[in-house]
């Protein structure tokens, strides 16, 4: 998160990843954030390209249909956010897309669920307890 209103996301993606033409050409994205149980698909999702092949079919996911943009909701996953890209000065740089949450959608089915972090090179870091503390924010 880089802004909470409007919600703003900074994401780095590899000129070298399919989802990096993605991104510059449809100018949307769905981020879908995985529950722990799919760790292992997670890593084996980010270990191939979806430019030439179905990743929903090659892996069982299920995809469903988004409101605002075209790309699909993965119903497995605890979050999926849609998204539309709003900044891309920094992606000559650093490859840093702002994408705007334009909705975000929750899996009733996956209550408290416990999420995945990448720290990189297959590297994870999984949520753990939450805690409270006063704030003015909403």
């Amino acid at each position: 998160m880089v802004e909470f209103e409007p919600p703003l996301i900074a994401c780095i993606v590899s000129e070298a990843n399919f989802s990096f033409a993605a991104l510059r050409s449809a100018g949307e994205a769905v981020i879908a954030i995985p529950p722990r149980s799919l760790a292992d698909t997670v890593a084996r999702v980010g270990n191939c390209s979806g430019r030439n092949s179905d990743k929903f079919k090659r892996f069982g996911l299920t995809p469903l249909p988004a409101t605002l943009v075209g790309a699909p909701l993965v119903r497995e996953c605890f979050c999926n956010l849609e998204c539309r890209v709003t900044d891309t000065s920094m992606v000559p740089r650093y490859n840093l897309f702002v994408l705007e949450v334009l909705r975000a959608w929750i899996n009733p089915a996956r209550k408290n669920p416990r999420t995945l972090h990448h720290r990189g090179y297959g590297a994870f870091t999984v949520d753990g307890a939450t805690i409270k503390t006063k704030s003015k924010m909403r």
